[in-house]
């Protein structure tokens, strides 16, 4: 009788644990349906093996590469991070306009040095009163180039964040706004322009229009080859589970610039974007729903772009944050 009881005590432990367990698989499943298949994806040229700088959109940690054609241990692999600023709202590598200031008083502050005095050093002879008036005028031409800058910045930051009103609930949280820069491994400077804000915004949701539609033809126009091949091996994945992953109101919310960096005739740029979507996964031949729901979710994830110089962005990988 005790042996039946705990028999018993035993299976409702196992049927409770399992019912819990359900949830946590299907929102897994669900996840993984998507575009990359919920894991990091892609390359990064000879970045591929380091963590994107974190921002204020994805503050935590990325996930590593799980599926990549990039080698560890390539030439120039883990070269330095490169310079960043914000993209639609401020990076959080802390380097932007402050930084830049610093920078010149600390130009300005080695010159000083160089003529002879110290760091602001005092009016004690010719050397030192030159010094202090190369300071001044660096100050001073520092400050004149940022507050040129601001106001170059603030006209088509103004007009980019203020988009076309979609949905009822009126116009959506939008921090996009600024310029970032990012130097390479050839020290050439990339400038990020609006143009190619709208760019990244555009192919965010290009992509999974495509995807939606299991359209491999346009994913070809939006992706490298690479990223192409494993969009192609999940969709076959999902017809062979009978499934189809379905895409729709893909909203932009927050996006960072994390880096941008030149490597040969290549170009990249590494995002990291929140946006809501409505995700749902249908059995392929009845429509039924079989994960997601109508109701939109929020998702941060940290995409690479690419793009010969000159030519158009494609995407290059795709990293979930942790």
């Amino acid at each position: 009788m005790n042996f039946s009881q705990r028999t018993r005590g035993i299976v409702r432990a196992i049927a409770v644990a399992m019912a819990l367990a359900l949830p946590v698989v299907m929102t897994i499943s669900a996840a993984d349906a998507r575009v990359g298949g919920g894991s990091g994806s892609g390359s990064r040229g000879s970045r591929t093996f380091s963590a994107p700088p974190s921002t204020s959109t994805a503050p935590g940690t990325v996930a590593p590469m799980n599926r990549t054609f990039s080698q560890p241990g390539s030439p120039n692999m883990g070269a330095p991070a490169a310079t960043s600023g914000g993209l639609f709202g401020r990076g959080g590598t802390g380097r932007g306009l402050l930084g830049g200031l610093a920078a010149g008083f600390l130009g300005a502050g080695l010159l000083g040095m160089l003529f002879g005095g110290g760091m602001f050093s005092g009016l004690g002879g010719l050397s030192s009163i030159l010094g202090l008036l190369l300071q001044i005028g660096l100050i001073v031409l520092v400050v004149r180039l940022a507050m040129s800058w601001w106001q170059r910045r603030g006209t088509p930051a103004a007009a980019y964040a203020s988009g076309p009103t979609t949905g009822p609930g009126g116009p959506q949280p939008n921090y996009r706004s600024g310029f970032g820069f990012g130097l390479g491994s050839s020290n050439a400077p990339v400038e990020i322009a609006p143009a190619d804000y709208e760019a990244f915004e555009r192919l965010l949701g290009e992509i999974q229009t495509a995807w939606s539609n299991e359209d491999i033809a346009k994913l070809h126009t939006l992706a490298t080859p690479e990223m192409v091949s494993y969009f192609s091996k999940d969709l076959e994945q999902n017809k062979a589970r009978n499934d189809v992953n379905k895409v729709s109101n893909v909203k932009l919310l927050q996006g960072d610039l994390a880096e941008a960096w030149r490597e040969g005739e290549s170009e990249y740029a590494t995002v990291a974007m929140r946006f809501s979507l409505v995700d749902k996964t249908l059995e392929r031949t009845t429509g039924r729903l079989v994960a997601g729901s109508e109701q939109p979710v929020e998702v941060t994830e940290v995409w690479t772009f690419v793009r010969q110089r000159g030519g158009n962005w494609e995407l290059s990988a795709i990293q979930q944050t942790n």
